[in-house]
């Protein structure tokens, strides 16, 4: 007898490899999975914009990402003391223009750079809400805590919604290896402040866009996350204590149905040590000079030995010892 609903995701015959490198933009979860991936040592980058949660704006991310059209002074605006993007996360705020920009600029020439050679991109949508900033009469990626009465917030229209999909894969497929392939996924966190109602309508129309705008393209690939997290792990156990975001626990689980079903039996084999070596790594002895932590770290560092050798980029690169 069965007591829950089992979600699973469909084997791709395109698996990621130990060498292969991984490109993710979009919501907070894209940043987990992201995490994830660097944790197993895995050539990873994971949002260069920050944070993004609607399809709009990581298309403007793209456009930027695909052209290396770096940001200007007249791109930048000011609130609170802070010179402001706001088509990134509030994590390139700083009080000077010239080092906002800076954070900025550099993080597009590494975007541009790592997508040249990327050969799977996840791209995490959270929303289908947007807000347009009034006084510049354009969208906002992060509303900054600048007040909202500066803000128009809507729902983008499936119209726009498949449009910014669309060019997003466009922008992909053109600047990525030509056999890229590309994984698409809505975010399991709900949305609450949006409204119970609001929040389904708007997962609801991601989906249908994505559906739409991936129809018959077979390097595109939708992950029924938001699924797993809704049925196969309906039960708060699952949930962060703000009862809206997976926990570590659903977090592992779901990454482990997406490596199931993505990475080639080397790869999950690479990632399972290099997660287990990470662990070790955490531990911090009672006396450093003992015999049996000195003992303990020079199997440690042959087992990072043995692994960086199956492959060519440096892995464990910040040294814990």
């Amino acid at each position: 007898m069965k007591f829950r609903t089992e979600v699973n995701i469909t084997p791709s015959p395109d698996k990621i490899e130990i060498e292969d490198a991984v490109f993710s933009i979009g919501s907070c979860f894209a940043s987990e999975m992201g995490l994830l991936l660097q944790k197993g040592q895995l050539q990873t980058l994971s949002n260069p914009y920050g944070t993004l949660f609607n399809p709009y704006s990581v298309m403007v991310a793209l456009q930027h990402l695909h052209d290396c059209q770096y940001y200007r002074d007249e791109d930048l605006i000011t609130f609170g003391g802070n010179y402001i993007s706001l088509d990134h996360y509030t994590g390139f705020d700083t009080g000077y223009a010239h080092q906002t920009l800076e954070k900025i600029n550099r993080k597009i020439d590494e975007g541009n750079q790592f997508l040249q050679h990327a050969k799977w991109v996840l791209v995490t949508y959270g929303s289908a809400f947007i807000y347009d900033f009034l006084p510049k009469r354009k969208p906002a990626a992060n509303c900054h805590k600048i007040p909202q009465k500066f803000f128009n917030k809507r729902m983008l229209s499936h119209e726009e919604l498949l449009h910014s999909v669309q060019e997003s894969i466009l922008l992909l497929k053109d600047i990525c290896p030509p056999d890229a392939q590309i994984l698409f996924t809505v975010s399991p966190v709900r949305h609450l402040r949006d409204g119970v109602v609001e929040n389904q309508l708007s997962k609801s129309r991601l989906i249908a866009a994505l559906h739409d705008a991936t129809e018959g393209l077979d390097y595109c690939h939708y992950l029924p996350v938001y699924e797993i997290m809704m049925d196969d792990l309906r039960d708060y156990r699952f949930y962060k204590e703000d009862m809206l975001h997976p926990n570590e626990q659903a977090v592992q689980y779901i990454f482990g149905k997406f490596g199931n079903a993505f990475f080639s039996e080397e790869t999950q084999r690479f990632i399972s040590e290099n997660f287990k070596i990470s662990q070790a790594l955490n531990h911090r002895p009672g006396d450093p000079k003992s015999k049996q932590y000195l003992d303990f770290r020079q199997k440690l560092e042959e087992r990072i030995a043995e692994q960086q050798k199956k492959v060519k980029h440096q892995i464990f690169t910040v040294s814990t010892f």
